[in-house]
């Protein structure tokens, strides 16, 4: 028979100390197991119990878990929580959703006004997130569904809306604040990169027709006033005003900026040929890949700065000899 290995014997103990180290060495032991055990507990106790967060409305929802199943029916909040690192989280997305290319295989559910709300019941989310102040948010609500409201006017609600997202996901601390901090370097490295000859010179930015504009107060605004350039919307016209064409011609611009949706990229509003900006072509009409990337406020904004930042390098006018222009205070 193969017996087992016979093992050699333990050397005897000659001494106390040995004996004590044991001892001290099992407590401790004992000690971690109870900590592990209490913490487990914490862990178990604070998961029954859920958490809860705010969104922009005020409304309290309260979590059970963190939310498995997403749907977003705002393009720059699919964009954030992507950014976030939560894109395995999204279940559908609404109809204008194009980044980040993950985003485009997921199922589509109509649009923050026109949420198709069959397809969004199909897909049996745990939170829904839209538009603050959306038509659609009390019928979802009704039909059970837990919906979160939530409004990017400005940076700074870029920056809170992160905060709220990571908190509403359950997402790590503080990965929020560095998602944003990195936004915040690369738009100081934009604006860092700006000719001494386009700072202070005046902008209109026509998001879309009527003309609809970017206004100091907006988060397109505050990138501008960032990059050294003045804003001819004042903020007490509000973040995106509906202008009279009139404005623009008494406010004369340095450089015109507009978006593919915006009747500029077809032809100018009735007067505006007789613009100095016009007519000299110091205009950037960005083309739809572009515009998304500069109308969503959320982690692609360093790039807008970026996109904004070429047009004036290129279309800014030098300013004449002795007639240095202001530049805006940040």
């Amino acid at each position: 028979m193969i017996s087992e290995p016979r093992l050699p014997a333990a050397a005897p103990c000659t001494g106390g100390p040995n004996l004590a180290w044991l001892a001290r060495l099992i407590r401790l032991a004992r000690l971690a197991a109870v900590a592990l055990l209490l913490a487990g507990a914490s862990g178990l106790a604070q998961a029954a119990q859920g958490y809860e967060a705010r969104d922009d409305r005020g409304q309290l929802l309260r979590f059970a878990a963190p939310p498995q199943r997403v749907v977003s029916l705002l393009p720059s909040i699919t964009e954030s929580i992507c950014a976030l690192g939560a894109c395995q989280r999204l279940a559908g997305v609404d109809r204008y959703a194009n980044w980040p290319a993950s985003v485009q295989a997921l199922p589509r559910v109509g649009g923050g006004q026109d949420p198709d709300v069959e397809a969004i019941l199909a897909l049996k989310p745990d939170l829904v997130f839209m538009a603050a102040g959306s038509r659609a948010a009390p019928r979802l609500q009704a039909l059970g569904l837990r919906v979160a409201q939530l409004d990017t006017r400005t940076q700074a609600d870029v920056r809170r809306v992160l905060h709220t997202l990571a908190a509403m996901l359950a997402l790590p601390g503080g990965q929020a604040e560095q998602t944003w901090q990195s936004i915040e370097n690369a738009v100081d490295e934009a604006a860092r990169g700006m000719p001494a000859q386009a700072r202070g010179a005046s902008v209109f930015f026509e998001v879309s027709s009527g003309p609809y504009a970017a206004g100091e107060s907006s988060f397109i605004g505050e990138t501008l006033q960032r990059l050294g350039v003045r804003n001819v919307v004042g903020a007490a016209l509000g973040p995106f005003p509906h202008l009279n064409p009139e404005y623009v011609l008494e406010h004369r611009p340095d450089v015109l900026m507009a978006t593919s949706r915006s009747q500029l990229a077809a032809q100018p509003y009735p007067g505006w040929e007789k613009l100095p900006a016009w007519r000299e072509g110091r205009l950037c009409i960005f083309n739809a890949e572009e515009t998304d990337t500069l109308i969503r406020p959320g982690p692609r904004m360093a790039e807008a700065a970026r996109l904004m930042a070429r047009c004036l390098a290129e279309k800014a006018p030098r300013a004449s000899p002795g007639k240095a222009r202001a530049t805006p205070r940040p």
